[in-house]
């Protein structure tokens, strides 16, 4: 009976002291990032925090494969008429991995489209929205640390300019932080004297989780080296895996002022908006909106008055109308 009250007391001990390493190491911490969220969501957004016409929207493949009309162009430009919006990333790709771009095959009428958009809407610039999932997070990828892979990449670029685009935006995935390939490419690009812009990764809300090697986030200092080498960087500020809606909002205002910090004051700033909706452990639809979002980057500039900043809708074939609604009453409107 002894030994058993002993092995029991033991097992006790483990079990009670497994518990509260649980509490300390995990559950503390959680609880204390939480509250910080929370807070970071509280008060009420600056009057002067509004679109300063640096929006842009991210357009689906539809509008360069033949799918869309002369009549949805028209459409599409009377929409952005009441709204900041000035550039639109129009999903020419993907890249092939080593770089290629069929044009002919997978855009045919790229060139018609950036026409068009031209004579409906001259205020909104068009770039070309390329990108391919990259290695080592992704095999097989595309792998930017070999130049003869960055070398196609821009190529494809200049292949796409040709076109009528005004600049190119990347969108790689998922790039690790501090990858020198990356900037490469980057800096290769720039050569073409046009406008380039890139999707970004999340700035690291912890100071160490961009070392975990899941390709998630960035360092800020990483981030800063991305923003420098170009002219607009828009921060995929949603799959944040936040439960609550006033956690994601706080989340996005943490986001923002992290990039305010270290983004050069001639690159655009734009922080994006989730206009879509899923429901699974990396998105809640319930608590990532457009409306937690919008006022989360409202709370996150303050009183700044920087003026190369936007927001930057992803991606209009998901946008429903009471997404437009909460982007342009929550940012375009005069309060």
């Amino acid at each position: 009976m002894r030994r058993r009250w002993r092995s029991w007391s033991r097992l006790h001990r483990v079990l009670v002291s497994i518990a509260l390493a649980v509490v300390v190491l995990v559950i503390a911490p959680l609880t204390t990032y939480a509250a910080s969220l929370r807070l970071q969501y509280a008060g009420e957004p600056s009057a002067e925090a509004r679109t300063r016409n640096h929006d842009a929207l991210w357009l689906g493949h539809a509008w360069v494969d033949g799918r869309k009309t002369a009549a949805d162009v028209t459409a599409l430009a009377q929409r952005l008429r009441s709204t900041g919006i000035r550039d639109v990333y129009v999903h020419t790709g993907p890249l092939e991995h080593d770089g290629s771009l069929p044009l002919a095959k997978v855009s045919p009428k790229a060139a018609w489209f950036v026409d068009a958009m031209h004579a409906a809407a001259p205020a909104v610039r068009v770039q070309a929205w390329l990108g391919d999932v990259v290695q080592p997070g992704k095999n097989p990828g595309m792998n930017l640390d070999d130049p003869a892979v960055r070398r196609e990449v821009v190529a494809s670029a200049k292949a796409v300019l040709a076109q009528g685009f005004q600049g190119i935006h990347y969108d790689f995935e998922p790039v690790r932080s501090g990858s020198k390939g990356y900037l490469a490419v980057l800096d290769e690009t720039r050569a073409l004297g046009t406008t380039l812009s890139v999707a970004a990764a999340q700035i690291d809300p912890l100071w160490y989780l961009h070392a975990i090697p899941i390709d998630k986030w960035w360092s800020q200092e990483y981030f800063a080296k991305v923003a420098s080498r170009v002219d607009q960087i828009a921060v995929m500020s949603y799959d944040t895996a936040m439960p609550l809606e006033s956690l994601y909002g706080g989340y996005v205002a943490k986001q923002t002022k992290l990039a305010l910090k270290v983004t050069p004051p001639n690159t655009v700033l734009l922080m994006g908006l989730p206009a879509y909706w899923e429901s699974n452990p990396s998105h809640w639809g319930h608590a990532e909106t457009v409306t937690a979002a919008v006022r989360g980057a409202r709370l996150g500039l303050g009183d700044s008055n920087r003026q190369n900043f936007g927001l930057a809708l992803y991606v209009d074939f998901t946008a429903t109308e009471d997404n437009w609604t909460a982007y342009r009453d929550g940012w375009c409107l005069a309060p």
